[in-house]
């Protein structure tokens, strides 16, 4: 049989990628192509498999009314009630009180719990029912009073003694020297003197030579104050100023050491060393005169 003389058609060579030559050999090597097969296969049938086991919806139940306070028979019974939101009724709420008149009386007077500043005789109530109403009824109670305090003597009726505030202080004990004018016409120190009990606010030596005023105590509460005057020209001793500029104003100073100040015009020169300091009662103030 002779072959027809035409055009002849020339397929074109499809050449596969490398990558999936080397996946497919590797596949077979290791034995895993009936696998990749199989997964291949289930791709492409679960939309045929899964859209014939759809199950239907069931129906909806018939005989189902919006009306409230009606029931629905069938497999199920479903009651439908009328939500009403709100306070519940007083009635409910107060039925087991019992209703009192609220002018009427109920105490007779104050019920101390604890100590009591007064006897008071327990109130006795008796409740009888008739008519379904129950009336309560107290007697007034009666309470001794208690036994008047005596007058004080002012002769003011009912009243009491306030308290008092007792003040204290630290109060200084001194010993005080100065020069003296020989009949030579030298000077000398003299015979020291003592004073005890001496209080804030008092100058020493006295009023006529202030050359120092005791103030009381220092701040840190160990050491004493004193201000020295503006006619002192020099001060000396181990004291720690603690104001003042070319002279010292004012003075802490520990007890048992002595200072020495030149004083006035004549140049006295006084030596003052407070020996001791004690707590002393100052006043006595009624805190209703405050």
């Amino acid at each position: 049989m002779k072959r027809l003389k035409g055009a002849q058609l020339k397929m074109p060579k499809l050449k596969v990628p490398p990558f999936l030559v080397d996946l497919y050999y590797d596949l077979h090597d290791r034995r895993l192509l009936p696998l990749v097969a199989l997964v291949l296969v289930a791709i492409a049938a679960a939309p045929f498999l899964l859209s014939g086991d759809s199950e239907e919806a069931p129906p909806p139940v018939a005989g189902i009314s919006a009306s409230p306070g009606t029931a629905v028979t069938g497999t199920a019974r479903l009651t439908v009630v009328e939500a009403k939101p709100g306070l519940r009724d007083y009635r409910k709420r107060l039925k087991g009180r019992t209703p009192t008149d609220p002018f009427k009386q109920r105490y007779s007077g104050p019920i101390h719990k604890g100590g009591q500043l007064q006897e008071e005789t327990a109130t006795s109530e008796t409740s009888s029912a008739s008519g379904g109403e129950a009336t309560t009824t107290s007697p007034p109670a009666t309470s001794e009073a208690p036994p008047s305090s005596s007058p004080p003597s002012d002769g003011s009726a009912g009243s009491q003694n306030p308290p008092s505030v007792e003040l204290f202080t630290f109060a200084i004990d001194v010993q005080i020297a100065h020069t003296e004018t020989t009949k030579a016409g030298g000077r000398k120190m003299g015979e020291p003197t003592v004073k005890r009990g001496v209080l804030p606010t008092t100058p020493l030596p006295g009023e006529k030579a202030p050359v120092v005023t005791y103030m009381g105590l220092a701040p840190k509460g160990e050491n004493l104050l004193l201000m020295v005057s503006n006619n002192v020209k020099t001060v000396l001793g181990d004291a720690k100023c603690l104001s003042g500029t070319d002279t010292c104003q004012l003075l802490e100073v520990e007890p048992g050491l002595p200072e020495e100040f030149v004083y006035g015009a004549n140049d006295v020169k006084y030596r003052i060393n407070i020996l001791q300091a004690e707590v002393v009662p100052t006043q006595r103030s009624e805190s209703a005169q405050q």
